[in-house]
């Protein structure tokens, strides 16, 4: 009787435990090949995909890999990749303030004082950084420290200098213009992403809106100002007088990847080219990511923009799947992409599965493409690195495919 009983409880648990026992169940080769086949196959011909088990060495899915499709988002993969290997984890953008002529001993700056960006789009008023960012340099750190560098009173104007990248507000997607995709505007002096913090719209000028807030900022601090608001370069002779820092790069290219911020990955792409050419623009950003591909890993993606916007990227499983094998062990990289169940873009994909806190990924949607790739550790143990490129689809069923996909491999068990 009390066998019987023993039978009857477990059979209660498993009844209760129902599909979340399922979802948690290893995947043997035979099943992982199954589910995978399945709903690749259901993601129609304009898709592709690849399955790399890492830590065997050993190719566990393959549809057509080498064909180049959209990445949209996934896109950033390559561009955050290319920042962190060229400024390193702990690299930093800085927006200078420069004076042109020396303080007086009163006090007193006789001459004009510039706001100098260098591309680092967390800069903006205390209250945005803190509502969107958490951490992240402010105007009125800034202003404090100009204080703080001795100067009372400010003779001249107070001028904005963006010329570290070039004048285009927007990128290939949007004909280099504004636009709400862009979730900014594209300058290497974007206070609060160049938007107006009252309304929300852009600034006509970003460069003069930042300097302008400058002033408001240094009469807070204390600081006489006699005229905010214009737009300007810095003269070459210009002494620096005070600076704040953006967070380490790691921090920025987590902004980027966790919730697939368009402006940081296209600033990030500007700043790419600024650091190699002195000037930030799209197309040379572009190239050195491309060229860090080339040089680094043998591939040849076409690159046209450092989001993903554009129609005109294109990328393969295979090449998305090489630049994850060679990122595996860059901890800032591979924590920069989303958790399934908990963070980001798939906070609310595949919760309560064996994917959810087990695996890392970037997505990417345009209306007709939805796209996932990253790493899951398997059920085995093994780290097993994947992309999923789905074309000419529907974004939400294919949301639907790519997600069986993913628990599947999380399941795998080898």
């Amino acid at each position: 009787m009390r066998s019987v009983v023993r039978v009857l409880a477990c059979v209660l648990v498993l009844f209760c435990a129902g599909p979340a026992a399922a979802a948690q169940a290893a995947t043997s080769q035979a099943s992982l090949t199954s589910v995978l086949s399945l709903n690749a196959a259901r993601a129609g011909g304009a898709s592709g995909a690849l399955v790399v088990d890492l830590s065997a060495g050993q190719t566990l899915f393959s549809q057509r890999p080498g064909v180049r499709r959209m990445p949209a988002s996934v896109e950033k993969l390559y561009t955050t990749s290319t920042a962190l290997a060229r400024f390193g984890a702990t690299g930093t953008f800085s927006t200078t303030a420069l004076a042109t002529a020396p303080v007086q001993a009163d006090g007193t700056l006789p001459g004009d004082l510039y706001i100098r960006g260098g591309g680092d789009p967390t800069f903006g008023g205390q209250a945005f950084v803190r509502k969107y960012y958490g951490a992240g340099a402010t105007m009125e750190d800034l202003a404090g420290q100009v204080a703080a560098a001795g100067i009372t009173r400010v003779v001249g104007r107070v001028i904005g200098d963006e010329s570290r990248f070039d004048a285009l507000r927007g990128g290939p997607s949007s004909h280099f213009g504004v636009s709400t995709d862009n979730e900014g505007q594209f300058t290497a002096l974007a206070f609060d992403r160049g938007l107006n913090p009252s309304n929300g719209r852009f600034q006509p000028d970003p460069a003069a809106f930042a300097a302008a807030q400058l002033a408001v900022a240094l009469r807070h601090a204390g600081v006489r100002v006699r005229a905010g608001g214009f737009a300007g370069t810095a003269p070459s002779d210009a002494q620096a007088v005070a600076h704040v820092t953006s967070p380490p790069m790691a921090t920025l290219v987590r902004m980027t990847n966790t919730p697939s911020d368009n402006f940081f990955a296209e600033t990030l792409l500007k700043a790419l080219s600024a650091s190699a050419t002195g000037r930030g623009s799209t197309a040379g950003g572009a190239g050195v990511v491309l060229d860090r591909l080339q040089q680094d890993l043998f591939l040849r993606p076409q690159i046209v923009d450092g989001s993903g916007l554009s129609r005109g990227d294109r990328t393969s499983p295979a090449e998305i799947v090489a630049l994850l094998r060679s990122e595996r062990n860059d901890g800032p990289f591979v924590d920069s992409l989303a958790v399934p169940g908990r963070t980001g873009t798939l906070r609310r994909r595949m919760r309560g599965t064996a994917a959810a806190g087990r695996c890392h990924g970037k997505t990417g949607t345009l209306h007709d493409v939805s796209n996932l790739a990253g790493y899951c550790t398997a059920a085995n143990g093994h780290l097993i690195a994947f992309a999923f490129l789905m074309n000419r689809i529907s974004p939400v069923f294919a949301k639907g495919l790519q997600d069986r996909m993913t628990v599947a491999l999380a399941r795998y068990a080898g």
